[in-house]
């Protein structure tokens, strides 16, 4: 097998050959058709995360094909299309899982950040944390969605009522997220990047009622936001622009330190709430949702070897949409 390796924090990733992994008890190897490129990706390559084990293969938005089952597997049969996102495992015994937040286990392991994830042509996966999919999906089309959709489908969820929706960095999160929005009837007004208007106009097809720059006041307050952006100062500006009662929710793993602001930012029960990793209920959710509303990726896709500059051009703001691996 091929795999993209990071063997040190902001360095590039090596193209190696390694040997096909094997599957334990309760583990798959699945065959990579496509992995997409998650902001979590740069997080683990530039060191911004807590340290995990190294050298580790990133990626954690995988659709591929179940190649051989291990000790005790009875499914996914050899031959099903398959999802991997970013949780891999949670140890079902602590207090978060007993009450069904596995995302907050005390215990748990991340694809392509503690297990060796999918810039590879083949992964293990344990089978209870894979999700089925429709064979017949476009797999570039669908990789985005096993986390970019899932986290955008939790923080939305999250966020709770809201008719106008605010969505600051529209990228692959947003943009998949909008558009399950507008399925449900809200209004949405995308934030970018001061002078994308690449982005705005994408946020603009998509059927947002509004686009511009993340440093400008919507045309009208909000009822809640979401940070996709890791972009701390942007706090503040999302509590400035949601109405009272709104909620203002940050979706990223990791973001920059948040500055001071004036506490009436945050009076009349505003409120300001993290998302953290995601639960397989979230998935079955979302994945059932997702067709339903219509949702359609914006996907640029790469060769595996070019994995690097997938991650430059995610880096820089060069991505429309998301950008897939495809080995």
């Amino acid at each position: 097998m091929k795999a993209m390796v990071l063997h040190a924090h902001r360095q590039p990733l090596s193209l190696e050959n390694r040997p096909e992994p094997e599957p334990g008890p309760g583990m798959l190897r699945i065959r990579v058709l496509a992995c997409a490129v998650c902001r979590t990706d740069l997080h683990v390559v530039d060191g911004e995360l807590p340290p995990g084990p190294l050298p580790i293969v990133p990626g954690h938005e995988v659709v591929g094909v179940v190649e051989a089952l291990g000790a005790g597997v009875a499914g996914p049969p050899p031959g099903a299309r398959v999802g991997v996102a970013w949780l891999a495992h949670a140890c079902g015994g602590c207090p978060y899982c007993a009450a069904r937040r596995e995302n907050l286990c005390d215990a748990p392991a991340f694809t392509g950040y503690t297990r060796d994830g999918g810039f590879a042509t083949h992964l293990l996966a344990e089978a209870a944390f894979v999700f089925p999919l429709d064979e017949a999906a476009d797999p570039v089309a669908t990789a985005p969605l096993m986390c970019a959709g899932l986290i955008g489908w939790r923080s939305l969820r999250i966020a709770g009522p809201a008719d106008r929706l605010g969505l600051y960095g529209f990228g692959a999160a947003a943009h998949i997220i909008a558009q399950v929005a507008r399925w449900q009837g809200r209004e949405v007004y995308a934030f970018t990047r001061p002078g994308d208007t690449q982005a705005q106009r994408l946020a603009l097809s998509l059927g947002a009622a509004w686009a511009g720059d993340s440093d400008t006041p919507p045309p009208c307050p909000l009822d809640a936001a979401i940070l996709f952006a890791p972009v701390g100062a942007l706090v503040p500006a999302a509590l400035r622009a949601v109405r009272k009662g709104g909620s203002v929710v940050c979706a990223g793993i990791h973001m920059s330190d948040i500055p001071a602001f004036a506490y009436s930012l945050l009076w009349q029960e505003r409120r300001l709430v993290s998302v953290a990793n995601l639960t397989r209920e979230d998935g079955r959710e979302f994945l059932a949702i997702a067709p339903r509303a219509g949702v359609r990726t914006v996907t640029v896709p790469y060769p595996l070897a070019r994995a690097n500059e997938a991650l430059a051009d995610l880096r820089e703001g060069r991505v429309a949409g998301a950008a897939v691996l495809v080995p």
